[in-house]
Formats: structure tokens, sequence, C-alpha cells
């Protein structure tokens, strides 16, 4: 089956770039306790309710309830199709 990326390869892909450096190079993150937070990039708001999980490695909003992983931010952020997420991921 050609085009698509072995699971083992996108988890480990996931696994090695933190979160945080994916997201932080589109969105200015504030330390806040044992995460990060911004104004969520998805919707208009004035006070911070976008959180991201460094342990965890996910991002969350607690506004408009987006959720996920590197490759789901990059997708929703740049909007990409999965393959170029992955793309772009890799290339970090």
């Amino acid at each position: 089956m050609a085009g698509l990326i072995p699971q083992d390869f996108i988890e480990d892909l996931v696994a090695r770039i933190p979160i945080a450096d994916v997201v932080s190079s589109r969105v200015q993150l504030k330390k806040s306790g044992g995460s990060l937070k911004a104004c969520c990039p998805f919707h208009q708001e004035k006070s911070p309710s976008f959180h991201v999980n460094v342990q965890k490695n996910f991002y969350h909003c607690f506004g408009c309830g987006v959720n996920g992983n590197s490759i789901n931010f990059l997708r929703e952020h740049d909007n990409l199709s999965f393959n170029e997420a992955v793309e772009e991921l890799a290339k970090i």
C-alpha cells in the first residue's frame, strides 16, 4: 500500500519532538504551573484557555475544546493534510 505512513514511525516522531517546540514556533506560550498557556490560536479570546501539557505531549483549549498532539496542531493551525503535517513535523 503505497503512501501509507507506518504507525510506529508516527508514534516515534510525535514522541521525539516536544509539543512545546512545535506550538511555541507559532504561538507565544507562557509558563503556568506544570503546563504552558496562551490565548487560543483557534478562536478569539481575551484570557488564556489554551494549555500545552509538556509531560503528556498534548494541547487542549478549555474555551473551544480543540485538543491533540503535534500532528493535530499542525493540521489545524497550518491547514495541512495529515501527510503534510507528518512531513512538517519530521522537518523539525
